[in-house]
């Protein structure tokens, strides 16, 4: 094993109730601003995303000292409670130095659910795809499955996230998660690609991806894999849903909306993906990014179209609950800037316990097989960081 690097964290000022500051940890390092936070002055009241950008609003209303800054995550089921805070201390960039020996000692891991029950999950999802006729009826659905890591030390949150961050394509995150009273801290830790939304001012970005597959180690056989997905009508179709609910969402919005007609290739150091970058400007500057990620999140991308519809499919075929995977992680200020990614390729780390998650979007040409190789290869970020190879992820 060998020395890693750390994000270092402000210091958090005076500790908190619960004698943990750590459990305040936030950081998000990628392409987009650098944010780093540690302590917790105030939190927001959560309510379901539809709520959020009223309550944003409210809390910046109030006289209060501190950053003007909220950070954290909101959970993958819109009418969930987010978890969101104002910290105590930020910094602009977030820097390397030595920690402890990295990755920790494993003792296993066990697929939820294995990956025969996770392809007939989708052999059913694609069943309701093909069943209705129905315009309201369902048109994707994203079905996830998650992987049980177990160690025989604390698993440090911040040592993971650096080794994600260190693929340049992605932004690295780490959000401290509510926990019930007495339960060791627990966070969401991941290397997303996807934008789910940025405002700068009433300059407005998203950049879904849906439709994926799994990049390969020979140079040939990787811009095979690339040119493949560049002509998969499946794989287009699926991009087809999520570009189309946010142009529709952000249009009402906006002054100006632009979409490239067809998407791009976009590659992380383990997958490609088909992305589109929609850029648009606001008409009114008090719609804030807060606003904007309660509107759009969940995108077909993480849920399906239509939202409820695939809501209920992904209740009736997922064992375990997302959580806060699939949801967005991120921050906005006072302003009413700021930058929200959906909160993908991640783990829920607790003490020696990590559960990852990965999902694939289900149409009706999805094929089983390959939604189940789909997951297997989105789980590679994070096991390459832990050092697990994929037959122990199968």
């Amino acid at each position: 094993m060998t020395e890693s690097p750390r994000m270092p964290i402000p210091e958090a000022g005076p500790p908190e109730a619960d004698g943990a500051p750590a459990a305040t940890w936030f950081a998000l390092q990628g392409p987009g601003r650098p944010v780093s936070a540690a302590g917790r002055l105030a939190s927001l009241p959560p309510g379901p995303a539809a709520t959020l950008g009223a309550r944003v609003a409210a809390f910046f209303a109030a006289a209060r000292g501190g950053p003007p800054l909220l950070v954290g995550a909101l959970p993958f089921d819109p009418h969930a409670g987010d978890a969101l805070y104002q910290p105590a201390r930020v910094a602009a960039t977030v820097d390397a130095a030595p920690m402890s020996v990295w990755p920790p000692p494993l003792r296993g891991t066990a697929a939820e659910p294995p990956a025969e029950a996770y392809a007939a999950a989708v052999a059913r999802g694609v069943a309701r795809l093909r069943d209705s006729d129905d315009a309201a009826a369902l048109r994707k659905v994203v079905l996830a499955r998650s992987l049980r890591v177990d160690a025989d030390a604390p698993i440090d949150p911040l040592a993971l996230a650096l080794r994600l961050g260190t693929d340049a394509s992605v932004t690295a995150y780490v959000a401290p998660l509510p926990v019930a009273a007495g339960e060791a801290p627990a966070w969401l830790v991941g290397a997303t690609p996807e934008l789910l939304v940025s405002r700068r001012g009433l300059a407005v970005v998203s950049h879904p991806l849906a439709g994926s597959a799994r990049r390969a180690r020979d140079p040939d056989e990787d811009a095979r894999a690339a040119q493949a997905l560049l002509a998969s009508a499946k794989d287009h179709d699926e991009h087809r849903h999520v570009v189309e609910a946010i142009v529709d969402a952000l249009a009402p919005l906006c002054s100006r909306l632009q979409a490239p007609p067809k998407p791009a290739l976009h590659a992380t150091a383990t997958m490609w993906h088909l992305g589109t970058r929609i850029e648009g400007t606001l008409k009114d500057p008090s719609v804030s990014s807060a606003a904007l990620a309660g509107l759009l999140h969940p995108t077909p991308a993480v849920c399906g179209t239509p939202r409820e519809a695939a809501l209920a499919a992904i209740r009736a075929l997922e064992p375990v609950d997302r959580g806060f995977y699939a949801g967005a992680v991120g921050w906005t200020d006072a302003q009413g800037d700021g930058d929200w990614y959906v909160s993908i390729r991640c783990a829920r780390v607790q003490g020696r316990t990590m559960r990852l998650f990965a999902g694939a979007g289900i149409v009706a040409g999805s094929q089983p097989a390959l939604e189940v190789d789909e997951t297997a290869a989105k789980f590679r970020a994070l096991l390459d960081a832990l050092g697990i190879d994929d037959v122990r992820a199968a």
